[in-house]
């Protein structure tokens, strides 16, 4: 039984620490803030409450295993779980109109051959069905498995293309395969509304379409096949359920308690130092927090970063920017639980992605989320919208990164809540003259509640692009150190930072020859 010291209260660390306590060990958790869940978080006001992270659940599966192995309640037991369906409304610039049905390939091909024409449902299914390909070709290296020491090995092809001779990725006529999603997408779908929707899943993830690989297909084929899945009482009510199973394991928690090192002796992780001066001593080290954190700071200067750095190495990622929105009247019915809102020019939007700040406010792509759920209103005569869109990360300090933007600059984030609640009228919403009142988040407030630098929000591990999108591998360049969470392998994501603490438990407890589950 060794004594484990736990740095951070995200879901990826608590997953890790749970499974840990489950077989056996001393594991003891220090967080800097005065709760747990990290990004997964819940804002409240007036009997209102929000989201302020992810707003739904993919690959349910995750945290079904994690409940199943660390405890006699089933996760259906600890929280109401239940599919979202329609799986999501989408509104398009041109005035389409787009219902995708729940769990129903079928379904969605009629749909979307009802409303873009006919042909378009094939194409897409055509996508996804390749897309499978790559699932199964990459989902045991990238998401099942630690990746091989040193943090650089990965499936560095795409999805693979049917078996037709003469035809290149994804069954294209062409010598070179489409170097980003939004090629992808130009090239097969022939639909700029088809586009858009293979590029909202990129976005949605916190990718740009323009420069994620092709391989980001797999992001809608997982949603298709595994369904979006609401939580009863919002994903904060499943970091509650995590923390509750960490305490009945017997994991020890400790707020507001910064890390401030961690302790390294004979070339091994030794304990951790917090900002009151306390020294814990530990045989193993989980590190939750974003990597450039722990390797920027976190570690002494001479115990080094792996070879290669992949902490550094990783993709930049974008920030979230979320309108919370307390609304006068019942939720209408029928309302679909979320509806997209495509942008009117994506070019634009990849711009303002890129660093193109002047055209950041043009109309983007917006995720709106309406649960309805009676746990978060005062009464039946209210409801709840959660508007979010993916956004340069905040221009941290002087040493600002290039593609980040100050938002708490002037009344900056005034003006493009304005310009994101006008995009819901536009497309069709009649949210603002019900609002009473909006709350306003950016990656600065991000930033300053999980720490993660600018408030970016890492996405999945994808394949492809000589593994720039892949994330630090879960064990670190130290001896006894671990890392699990959005920054570690396989990335960020409800369901990934899950399976990162089961790699991380996984390699403490069967050792550094385990690969996997299988």
């Amino acid at each position: 039984m060794a004594r484990i010291a736990v740095i951070g209260a995200g879901t990826g660390a608590m997953a890790a620490a749970a499974r840990l306590a489950a077989a056996g060990h001393r594991v003891a958790v220090y967080e800097r803030a005065e709760t747990y869940g990290g990004a997964v978080r819940r804002f409240e006001r007036d009997g209102f409450g929000f989201d302020t992270g992810p707003g739904l659940l993919h690959l349910p599966a995750v945290f079904r295993d994690l409940f199943l192995k660390t405890g006699k309640e089933p996760l259906e037991s600890c929280v109401g779980l239940s599919q979202v369906d329609p799986a999501s409304r989408h509104l398009f610039a041109d005035g389409t109109d787009l219902s995708l049905p729940a769990a129903s390939r079928a379904g969605v091909v009629r749909a979307l051959d009802a409303a873009l024409g006919a042909g378009a449902g094939e194409r897409w299914s055509g996508l996804l069905g390749r897309a499978r390909e790559t699932w199964e070709a990459t989902r045991r290296p990238l998401l099942e498995e630690p990746l091989p020491h040193g943090g650089t090995a990965a499936p560095e092809r795409g999805p693979r293309p049917p078996s037709r001779a003469g035809r290149g990725l994804f069954g294209l006529r062409r010598a070179r395969p489409p170097r980003s999603l939004a090629e992808l997408a130009r090239r097969e779908l022939r639909d700029p509304r088809l586009a858009a929707l293979l590029e909202s899943h990129a976005l949605a993830h916190g990718f740009d379409p323009g420069t994620v690989p092709a391989s980001a297909a797999v992001l809608p084929y997982l949603e298709h096949t595994f369904g979006s899945w609401y939580v009863r009482g919002g994903m904060r009510a499943l970091a509650e359920a995590l923390y509750e199973r960490c305490r009945a394991r017997g994991v020890e928690f400790t707020f507001g308690a910064e890390v401030t090192g961690v302790l390294v002796e004979d070339g091994r992780a030794a304990g951790l130092e917090t900002a009151d001066g306390r020294r814990v001593e530990a045989e193993v080290v989980v590190s939750g927090v974003d990597v450039r954190l722990l390797y920027g700071g976190l570690l002494p200067p001479e115990a080094g970063a792996p070879s290669p750095p992949r902490p550094s190495s990783g993709p930049p990622g974008h920030g979230r920017f979320g309108l919370l929105l307390a609304l006068r009247g019942a939720r209408p019915e029928g309302t679909a639980h979320r509806t997209v809102l495509h942008a009117a020019d994506p070019e634009a939007e990849r711009a303002g992605l890129a660093g193109d700040f002047a055209r950041l406010c043009d109309r983007p792509t917006v995720t709106v989320l309406r649960p309805g759920d009676p746990g978060l209103l005062p009464d039946g005569r209210h409801e709840t919208a959660v508007l979010s869109v993916t956004v340069p990360p905040h221009a941290s300090g002087e040493t600002a990164a290039e593609g980040t933007l100050d938002w708490t600059a002037g009344d900056r984030a005034e003006r493009f809540a304005d310009a994101v609640l006008a995009a819901a009228g536009k497309a069709g919403l009649d949210l603002e003259s019900r609002v009473l009142w909006r709350e306003i988040r950016t990656p600065a407030d991000t930033e300053r509640e999980t720490g993660a630098p600018g408030g970016s929000v890492p996405g999945p591990a994808l394949a492809g692009a000589g593994g720039a999108f892949l994330h630090a591998g879960n064990r670190a360049g130290v001896e006894g150190l671990y890392l699990a969470g959005g920054s570690a392998h396989p990335g960020g994501g409800l369901a990934h930072t899950g399976m990162s603490g089961a790699l991380v438990a996984g390699l403490i407890v069967n050792g550094d020859d385990w690969r996997g589950s299988h």
